[in-house]
């Protein structure tokens, strides 16, 4: 193994060569085998540049488990733990944090372990966090450790933004569309949130909205940074569409009159015009009023300026993927969340402490992804 961030900085005035910054094999603990958790940690095993050597569980009924059956492969010999000391104390590079939803405490006992964070629970600058944010900062200051927020929207489609615009000498605003038949997924924790299945006139759906999605205005300002501007404000407006008949999702019901379409749109204004929308919409069934048409999941890109830039993201199963339910086709968008943070796993090790963004790394680089055979 190689020097980790912890030995580095207990190793006061001797300069280090790239190599001996760099781990050969990093270290690695997830942290939370949920369903993004699960194909992060399927992610960590097939790379060949990381090594799992932990695997936090906070159900008593996974502790104690095989970090590999609790994932559905081959047992690893790895046993999960909800112990975080006892994973602590395994002095891993990196911890990969897949929780639903950010616990400041435990990121603050992690990072001022000295253990660095890459993150997907909706996190870019943690400026959501209020003073959350600051106990962050001072965590990684105590352990001179790193976090990084991302996923595949907010965060890499916002990487994509920022990479279009590149070949432009005058940008007038960055547009980020996203549009997803949210059918078959099902998860009321993250949707009833948003506003899902409210009834259509209620007084609070704006509100709702903005705070159930106000990880993209963090993504807002990472674009607005990329570009060297300083936003006057940051706002959500919303806009709502109905299910003309009793929607059944599995886990729970959207009754008739109620939300099933959730459009938001998060501006980053400037001198008084956007320059920066992070536009998402989102449907459910087949009996949306108004009756919202999304022609293919995915996210279109334009940066308006000179010249126009458009980039249309979309995504499709492999031939070899085998999806015998509704469910295993989701796989493939819990797989796209999880690894924007397992590729920016090296970016991360070497950062300076505190919270980083991809303004703040060097470009993450998809490694030990190709098979051997």
């Amino acid at each position: 193994m190689g020097v980790s961030r912890r030995q580095i900085h207990c190793r006061q005035g001797n300069a280090l060569t790239y190599a001996e910054r760099v781990p050969n094999k990093y270290r690695v603990v997830q942290w939370t085998t949920g369903n993004v958790g699960k194909s992060s940690l399927r992610a960590i095993v097939d790379n060949p540049q990381l090594e799992l050597v932990g695997c936090y569980a906070w159900s008593p009924d996974k502790a104690g488990r095989d970090a590999g059956e609790l994932c559905g492969i081959a047992p690893l010999g790895v046993v999960a733990s909800n112990d975080a000391d006892e994973l602590l104390a395994l002095d891993p590079d990196c911890v990969v944090y897949n929780p639903m939803w950010i616990d400041v405490d435990e990121l603050v006992r992690i990072l001022s372990a000295g253990v660095n964070v890459v993150t997907t629970a909706s996190f870019i600058t943690g400026h959501n966090l209020g003073a959350g944010r600051d106990r962050i900062l001072e965590a990684c200051e105590r352990g001179r450790s790193t976090i990084f927020g991302s996923g595949v929207s907010p965060g890499f489609a916002e990487l994509l933004a920022i990479v279009s615009a590149m070949v432009c000498d005058r940008v007038d605003k960055v547009t980020v569309h996203e549009a997803a038949d949210t059918t078959f997924y099902d998860s009321p924790a993250t949707e009833r949130p948003v506003g899902f299945g409210r009834p259509i006139d209620h007084p609070e759906l704006q509100a709702m909205t903005a705070k159930g999605t106000a990880i993209f205005a963090e993504a807002v300002r990472l674009v607005a940074d990329a570009l060297g501007v300083e936003l006057d404000d940051v706002r959500c407006v919303a806009e709502y569409a109905r299910t003309t008949a009793d929607l059944d999702l599995g886990s729970w019901t959207i009754p008739a009159g109620c939300v099933a379409g959730v459009h938001a749109s998060w501006r980053g204004v400037l001198g008084g015009k956007t320059v920066v929308e992070i536009d998402v919409r989102w449907r459910k069934g087949q009996a949306l009023d108004p009756d919202w048409k999304i022609d293919q999941d995915g996210w279109v890109i334009q940066i308006d300026g000179q010249p126009t830039v458009t980039t249309k993201v979309g995504f499709l199963p492999p031939p070899y993927f085998q999806a015998e339910t509704i469910a295993d086709f989701m796989v493939l968008g819990h797989i796209m969340t999880a690894m924007p943070t397992i590729h920016a796993i090296p970016a991360v090790v070497a950062a300076a402490p505190g919270i980083v963004t991809y303004n703040d790394l060097p470009l993450t680089l998809p490694r030990g992804v190709v098979p051997a055979s």
